[in-house]
């Protein structure tokens, strides 16, 4: 039998580009028709029904069908099944037997995305998700002076959370970040204009993100102090927006590419002069790296760019294999339990994380490849945060059964979660933040 035929191949999948332009991209038809195709493949696999909440949906709408098959299911119920998947991608990566190349081309992640487009383009939006995908005009607001302490202070008050759950829909629950004052940028940019840069041939640009530089900018901050200890120049760009995930995973199309016109141009010039590009979210450095390139694959800019992106751990064991990662540590940390974030998985670059991790002497790391549910808004909404709370309790077992000197997960959004579910009150910690502990910066 083929490759291209045999069920499970040992090629890589391949991701084809989301074609939004093609002449039945809109098309509702034409789209409900590959839903059915989809859904009944994945009936007949159910080989996923342990990743998230989608398939349990579309499996339930199935079985309590009237011939328990897809075409007992509503063609209005279809939308049920793509409210839940928050395209966290490990179906296409880890589960499917059927991705592309095989000719069945199932890939379902790129088919909800088009759904949830199509619906966005119907006005089938929700306020609240306008809203809370804004990040960058979130931050903007919330780290305003005076405005700050207030949103601070109403995240924990009890009142105004039940009265958010009932206007907005954001649970009242839900385990939402303090925004941070000052943000990432200004701290970073006060060091740079005193600090000449050093070593011009290893130079990175550091997308700093909307989460990273409103919300927990220690993590930037801790990244720039490892480049800063293994000698590498460090720049942040001129003005920076937000990386446009939150967006496209909304389906909003048009804000996705008012973004991309509005961070391309710099990065890509940037990147004709020699520069790299490191960002600590995996979310954001897939979204260059990835989902833009399969938006805009004619784009020669958009293309280099993505070339140019790196996760931070990627870079610093591109370093290592060259002989210019440092090694000086001086902390050991024991035993660390490492959540895999799915976007970082995703990205195919290998256990970069944890092959650096484990230069640092009596220092054991373990891995946790399981979904942590939270997606950045799924796990925050009244609807689904119970879904969220269920996904990531492998997870969290895990980690109470290792009960390690510390855990962290690449994406701090994730370590928040699995931290905001574990009842032995340990707090994550980033890798990066590891890293600099084991340090001793």
């Amino acid at each position: 039998m083929s490759e291209q035929k045999r069920e499970g191949g040992l090629g890589a999948p391949v991701r084809h580009p989301l074609n939004q332009h093609g002449e039945l991209f809109y098309d509702e038809t034409d789209l409900n028709n590959e839903l059915a195709r989809v859904y009944d493949i994945c009936h007949g696999c159910r080989r996923c029904v342990s990743l998230c909440n989608a398939f349990p949906v579309l499996f339930d709408l199935i079985d309590e069908s009237s011939t328990m098959e897809v075409d007992g299911v509503a063609t209005a119920d279809y939308n049920k099944v793509v409210d839940q998947c928050y395209l966290c991608d490990l179906c296409y990566l880890s589960k499917c037997p059927y991705v592309p190349p095989h000719e069945w081309n199932v890939d379902f992640p790129r088919l909800m995305l088009r759904a949830k487009i199509v619906n966005y383009e119907k006005g089938n939006s929700k306020v609240r998700d306008n809203i809370i995908t804004s990040t960058d005009m979130i931050g903007k607001v919330a780290t305003a002076p005076f405005i700050n302490a207030m949103v601070n202070a109403a995240t924990g008050n009890k009142p105004l959370r039940g009265l958010l759950d009932k206007v907005l829909d954001i649970h009242q629950e839900a385990n939402l970040p303090d925004y941070v004052r000052p943000t990432l940028r200004t701290r970073l940019k006060k060091e740079l204009k005193v600090k000449p840069t050093v070593q011009q041939e290893r130079r990175v640009i550091l997308f700093t993100t909307c989460y990273c530089n409103y919300n927990e900018p220690d993590v930037g901050d801790s990244l720039f102090r490892i480049f800063e200890h293994n000698d590498i120049s460090v720049e942040l760009m001129g003005r920076e927006h937000c990386c446009g995930m939150p967006k496209l995973e909304l389906g909003d199309l048009k804000t996705v590419d008012q973004l991309m016109e509005k961070n391309i141009p710099e990065l890509y010039a940037k990147v004709q002069q020699g520069w790299s590009i490191v960002a600590a979210v995996p979310s954001c450095v897939l979204m260059f790296k990835q989902e833009l390139p399969l938006l805009y694959p004619n784009d020669e800019r958009v293309v280099a760019v993505g070339k140019a992106f790196n996760d931070p751990f990627e870079y610093l064991h591109k370093l290592h294999k060259a002989g210019l990662f440092k090694t000086d540590f001086k902390n050991s940390l024991g035993s660390v339990s490492y959540h895999v974030a799915c976007h970082q998985r995703v990205q195919n670059i290998g256990p970069k994380t944890r092959q650096i991790l484990e230069l640092i002497p009596a220092t054991t790391v373990k891995s946790i490849e399981r979904c942590s549910g939270h997606d950045g808004t799924y796990g925050v909404k009244s609807e689904s945060m119970k879904f969220a709370n269920k996904i990531v309790a492998p997870v969290v077992k895990q980690l109470e059964l290792q009960e390690p000197d510390y855990f962290g997960s690449d994406c701090p959004v994730a370590g928040r979660h699995i931290q905001h579910n574990l009842s032995n009150g340990q707090e994550h910690t980033h890798p990066l933040d590891l890293l600099r502990i084991a340090y001793g910066i």
